[in-house]
């Protein structure tokens, strides 16, 4: 992994960097999907991005924030005695799909992508519906003339080869999905968090009313 964007850099020190990080984002069960080194001032900002098949949760995050901190304040040669800032993310719905894994973790959203041949790739927008050995699959929405009968979106099979680097388009009120049910993108135990807030908020209302209620209608003791 390395940095390639705007100010980032990709060099001898970013790759040893690699080199002691990656080891404890797959320890911790994690791929390491970039590491970036920007300089900021006298410091630097150390930014690492990883994501699982599961998803990833805030004490994920926090898990391997810690593991790195250690491997890095470990290392004096490296980022031990330099000031720094560590910044360990999961990947944004910004990020080009380019590895099966990628694709496989995003199966059920619907993305952008150029399929076909080198020189002649087709623009496609379709839902990820599989994805496998040979390929993607995307159920892709068939064109129509203006004023039609909307016909269903038709399954295509990309090859590797013939694959581009995807983008996820973002949709709300996915497919498969009620409205109870919780986006997959936000992590549970937030979830759980609110529900706890709001629990305690309504309480302590009910204890309120009830301290402020009077005894009877005229205010006396019976």
């Amino acid at each position: 992994m390395s940095a390639s964007r705007g100010t980032q850099r990709s060099d001898p020190a970013t790759e040893r960097l690699t080199g002691w990080i990656q080891p404890v984002v797959t320890e911790a069960g994690y791929d390491l999907e970039e590491l970036v080194v920007t300089p900021a001032g006298r410091r630097s900002v150390v930014r690492v991005v990883v994501d699982r098949d599961q998803g990833v949760t805030l004490d994920g995050i926090a898990e391997v924030s810690r593991a790195v901190s250690e491997v890095l304040d470990s290392n004096d040669d490296g980022m031990g005695r330099t000031p720094y800032v560590l910044e360990v993310t999961s990947p944004g719905v910004d990020r080009p799909l380019t590895d099966p894994r990628h694709w496989r973790r995003n199966t059920g959203r619907i993305v952008q992508v150029a399929a076909g041949p080198s020189g002649s790739a087709d623009q496609l927008t379709g839902r990820i519906t599989a994805v496998d050995d040979a390929g993607v699959t995307l159920a892709v929405e068939a064109k129509g003339k203006p004023g039609a009968k909307k016909r269903p979106p038709q399954p295509r099979l990309v090859p590797w080869a013939e694959l581009g680097a995807g983008r996820v388009q973002v949709e709300f009120g996915r497919p498969g999905t009620g409205d109870d049910a919780p986006d997959p993108d936000v992590d549970a135990d937030f979830e759980v968090d609110i529900d706890d807030d709001i629990e305690q908020d309504d309480a302590a209302e009910l204890e309120d009313l009830d301290e402020a209620e009077p005894a009877d209608d005229d205010g006396g003791e019976k």
